[in-house]
């Protein structure tokens, strides 16, 4: 039982439902009914008017009077003499008589004083010598509970109905600070817990308020941070584009001496100039999709360009790209940046993998835990990655090895931006060490519905038509 609502409500109820039924047994067992604290004080008398009848009417006049007694209480009644013979001639129970001779007694333990009396017995010895003993059978209950069974019934059902308002008093809160923290954790920065409007300050309420605080100053600080690098990109870019301009005039007033210098001007300026780009383009993507055109696209084709890119810069390194598109799958997406998200992947795998060998992008068709799925492996034969690195290839700048960096020439954007783009694109990535060696990198977009795929159809059509 994973529900937090229903384990406090089915305990409180069963609390409640236990308190009841024990206390009533309870009750029950050390109060004596009525009739039998009647038939105690009177089972003397009962006994000296049965024997009174018999001696003087024989076994008619007792037989009449047990049957008035019989008629009036709905007991039974049985005299033995002292050879253990009933009065009225009858074949006795074996129970009376061991309780005649007092073998049987209800009180032997503690249990047996909690149950009512089963019998009751009086014993008297008349004036000629001969003794008599009176047995009285008491009914037991018919039920458990007897007469109150109605109110145990009804007051079951309305602790039922105070536990599940109880219950549902204390836990609400939680659902909703739960489906806050999940928006939250999405990505919304804006959710907030609803705090009830009445005036309820228990811990419950005071544990919302500060989170909604807590998620004010999280808003504030990743807006600011946000607001920071977009400010910082835009002001670098005019500095730089004003370098571009002095660089281009020390190149027409400086001699061929001062080449090699000015080119690694030029170099390092056009690696600040992707650098600021790549920059603008995460604090893009940070700040939501809602500037961001979708169409229903076809993966198939988009990873075929991908791949001819790769492939030509793949021959430096003696490599190769190879494409297996086992399902045709079609994405509503934003066509640039998931372009660039794969091929950051792709031209990270080209980049890594060893010398001589191939870098494979496998396109299919999966089931997700929100419905099917288009899944995009990209595998290479690379060094790999330590296994406590894989949560970070995603983070901005974060490299697992500087001199590599520099070697490369990555600044650790390239996945971040990747990251970014596939979630604002209800996807996840996730990074894999392969058993044989390597890193497989796996995309999982939300396929298109089939509405937006009939349109990606025609969009196909046109677009071969208007190229005929």
């Amino acid at each position: 039982m994973k529900s937090l609502f229903l384990r406090m409500f089915l305990s409180y109820w069963l609390a409640q439902a236990l308190f009841m039924v024990f206390a009533i047994m309870i009750v029950t067992a050390l109060r004596p009914s009525r009739e039998i604290s009647n038939l105690q004080s009177e089972e003397a008398a009962i006994l000296s008017d049965g024997v009174q009848a018999y001696n003087t009417g024989g076994e008619t006049a007792l037989w009449k009077y047990f049957r008035g007694l019989h008629e009036s209480r709905h007991v039974r009644f049985f005299i033995v003499d002292e050879q253990g013979r009933d009065l009225l001639g009858r074949n006795l129970p074996g129970w009376v008589r061991r309780a005649q001779l007092g073998e049987m007694r209800t009180a032997e333990s503690f249990w047996g004083r909690l149950r009512p009396p089963q019998f009751l017995r009086s014993s008297m010895t008349t004036p000629d010598g001969h003794r008599y003993t009176l047995v009285i059978e008491v009914p037991s209950p018919q039920s458990m509970f007897g007469p109150y069974g109605l109110p145990v019934f009804i007051g079951i059902l309305s602790s039922g109905l105070v536990c599940y308002l109880l219950a549902r008093y204390l836990t609400s809160p939680i659902a909703r600070l739960r489906a806050a923290t999940q928006k939250l954790a999405e990505g919304d920065l804006g959710a907030r817990a609803d705090v009830p409007q009445s005036r309820r300050h228990d811990e419950m309420a005071e544990l919302m308020r500060d989170f909604n605080r807590m998620a004010e100053r999280l808003e504030k600080l990743v807006n600011a941070q946000r607001r920071l690098l977009t400010d910082i990109s835009h002001e670098l870019r005019s500095p730089l584009a004003r370098l571009n301009v002095a660089l281009e005039l020390a190149r027409q007033r400086s001699g061929a001496e001062a080449g090699s210098a000015l080119d690694r001007i030029d170099r390092e300026t056009n690696r600040l100039n992707q650098l600021i780009q790549k920059l603008l383009t995460i604090a893009r993507l940070d700040g939501g999709d809602e500037f961001i055109q979708k169409t229903p696209l076809h993966l198939e084709h988009l990873i075929s360009e991908i791949a001819k890119d790769a492939a030509f810069e793949a021959q430096d390194r003696h490599c190769e790209v190879e494409v297996d598109v086992v399902d045709d799958c079609v994405v509503t997406g934003n066509a640039r940046l998931l372009q660039s998200a794969i091929e950051n992947v792709v031209r990270n795998a080209v980049r890594y993998t060893e010398s001589g060998t191939s870098v494979q992008i496998r396109l299919e068709q999966g089931l997700g835990a929100k419905g099917p799925e288009a899944v995009v492996r990209v595998t290479d034969s690379g060094p790999g990655v330590p296994e406590e690195a894989l949560d970070k290839l995603f983070r901005p700048f974060y490299r697992i090895d500087d001199a590599r960096g520099r070697q490369t020439g990555g600044v650790g954007l390239g996945l971040a931006i990747t990251e970014r783009a596939v979630a604002l694109h209800g996807g996840t990535i996730r990074a894999v060490i392969r058993p044989q060696g390597g890193l497989m990198v796996e995309i999982r977009l939300p396929l298109a519905s089939t509405g937006d795929d009939a349109r990606a159809r025609i969009t196909d059509v046109v677009s071969i038509a208007d190229r005929g």
